[in-house]
């Protein structure tokens, strides 16, 4: 599914897809069990989108890498968007410096939230236990953050207790993730049209079948076909669907994405360890 040659500027790795909650075994193992993390490379500078289960491969993977500055972007701070942090490996490398993110507690730092949910009894560490430096920054959603001269657009989401949408354009090439997000009424939101206006690669949750949807209206996830609408009004390029729900197994996540390819173009279901290259455009 990669789009591999030279010209790569910008790249999205899907380490982590499930929505929810871990669902190891072997009805999950093509499009993987882990909770969501998301890799944005925009030339050598690395973004982490949310730090689920599926971080913990991310961090696997960087440890032969020299220590350095990290940015880890919070959708929000509910339990499947980090659950994976203290077993990212740079955690624990001596002289990483690591900032999380996060903008959906109206400015407000997430070092509260997540100081209480890395710390005993419910978990046997707290972040005064690791080597690294770890930073906490606050922001309100809609606002544009610099990070060390990358520029990400947020977005506020729509989710019980707020979560935040990002998008990155780098060399001409644009991505955005959007998880946790319930469509509104009408659909697609025209604020949301414009953040994601022209992207070539639309991140979005699509946890419920358009059927089922009804049952769980108010949970703060949406559908493929509500991804799709959005893609189209907004001539964004290519639709990747995440945060699959813990019910779909391989077979059933299969289906759903040969439904969603027949009217999206280009539209697919996003697996653990795929990665999407975007090619410079300038």
């Amino acid at each position: 599914m990669a789009n591999k040659g030279h010209g790569t500027v910008l790249s999205m790795t899907f380490w982590g897809v499930r929505g929810s909650a871990v669902m190891p075994g072997p009805t999950t193992l093509k499009y993987g069990g882990n909770t969501t993390c998301i890799e944005l490379m925009a030339g050598r500078r690395r973004v982490i989108v949310d730090a689920g289960s599926g971080i913990t491969n991310l961090g696997m993977a960087m440890r032969e890498e020299p220590p350095g500055p990290i940015d880890i972007l919070l959708t929000h701070l509910h339990h499947d968007h980090i659950e994976g942090l203290f077993f990212f490996a740079p955690m624990f490398t001596p002289g990483t410096e690591i900032t999380l993110h996060c903008g959906n507690l109206g400015g407000e730092s997430p070092e509260a939230g997540l100081r209480q949910c890395y710390s005993p009894p419910l978990f046997p560490l707290s972040f005064d236990d690791v080597p690294a430096r770890v930073r906490f920054r606050g922001f309100k959603a809609g606002e544009t953050l610099d990070l060390g001269g990358l520029a990400v657009r947020t977005h506020p989401l729509n989710h019980p207790g707020g979560a935040t949408g990002y998008r990155i354009d780098h060399g001409g090439a644009a991505a955005a993730v959007l998880t946790d997000n319930e469509h509104t009424e009408p659909w697609p939101d025209p604020a949301l049209v414009d953040f994601v206006a022209g992207a070539d690669l639309v991140a979005y949750d699509a946890m419920w079948e358009q059927g089922e949807y009804p049952k769980y209206r108010g949970w703060g996830h949406s559908t493929p076909q509500m991804g799709a609408a959005l893609v189209r009004a907004a001539g964004a390029k290519r639709l990747a669907c995440i945060h699959h729900a813990p019910h779909c197994d391989d077979e059933r996540l299969a289906r759903i994405e040969t439904e969603i390819a027949a009217i999206s173009p280009g539209a697919f279901l996003a697996r653990e360890g795929m990665r999407v290259a975007l090619p410079a455009t300038q």
